[in-house]
């Protein structure tokens, strides 16, 4: 019962916080639309740089496991930096994913309340049609870049067993075991990057569209 409601005053505080930073930000002349606008390209910014981050740990990986000779710890070493730098990486995406739903939330409650001020059937009617086709194409935005978000996780499970692995097994035969689990892991990364792929694409209709709006 305490954690339950230690959850829901952490939720009422942040919802808090964030009412508080719009508000701040409209007294700049900061709209929500133009956050929206903003964090939507944070986020696509991140998954380009986290499709790059992906590709250099698998890259990483491919050389070790065609390593012969020399000195395994320093190529450990390297596969192991890349491997938290692809942590890092998905959580800077995951971060700037769920701010974009966040104010998107907040520009969609408050458009839906601000339907009921209109005097004008003929410009709420208007109003109304382009929240809901709005809403409709953000809504499919936002699912696209969940479903690159849920593609980095088996990825990163399968890294995390390699280095793991390798971290207490670097010989030549350790070697030879995660490379039976390569190939899985090249097809998962390029599924990765197909899904990232189209949540990039999708955020810059969704931005071109939101700027030609305004």
């Amino acid at each position: 019962m305490r954690q339950l409601s230690g959850l829901l005053l952490l939720v009422l505080c942040l919802t808090g916080c964030q009412q508080a930073y719009y508000a701040t930000m409209e007294k700049f002349g900061v709209e929500k639309r133009e956050i929206l606008v903003d964090r939507v390209k944070d986020a696509r910014d991140a998954q380009v740089e986290g499709q790059q981050q992906f590709k250099d740990a698998l890259d990483e990986l491919s050389q070790l496991l065609k390593f012969h000779g020399g000195d395994l710890q320093q190529k450990y070493e390297a596969l192991d930096a890349e491997y938290r730098q692809s942590v890092k990486a998905a959580e800077r995406v995951s971060s700037r994913i769920n701010k974009v739903e966040s104010v998107a939330d907040a520009l969609f409650n408050e458009w839906r309340d601000e339907l009921e001020q209109y005097q004008s059937a003929s410009l709420k009617a208007q109003s109304k049609q382009k929240l809901v086709s709005t809403e409709k194409q953000f809504s499919q935005l936002l699912k696209k870049m969940r479903s690159a978000e849920k593609k980095m996780q088996p990825v990163l499970k399968i890294m995390h067993d390699n280095v793991l692995f390798l971290k207490h097994n670097l010989n030549a035969k350790a070697i030879g075991s995660i490379q039976t689990d390569f190939a899985g892991l090249q097809q998962d990364v390029s599924s990765l990057i197909s899904e990232m792929n189209k949540a990039i694409a999708d955020s810059n209709k969704f931005i071109a569209q939101m700027q030609s709006d305004s």
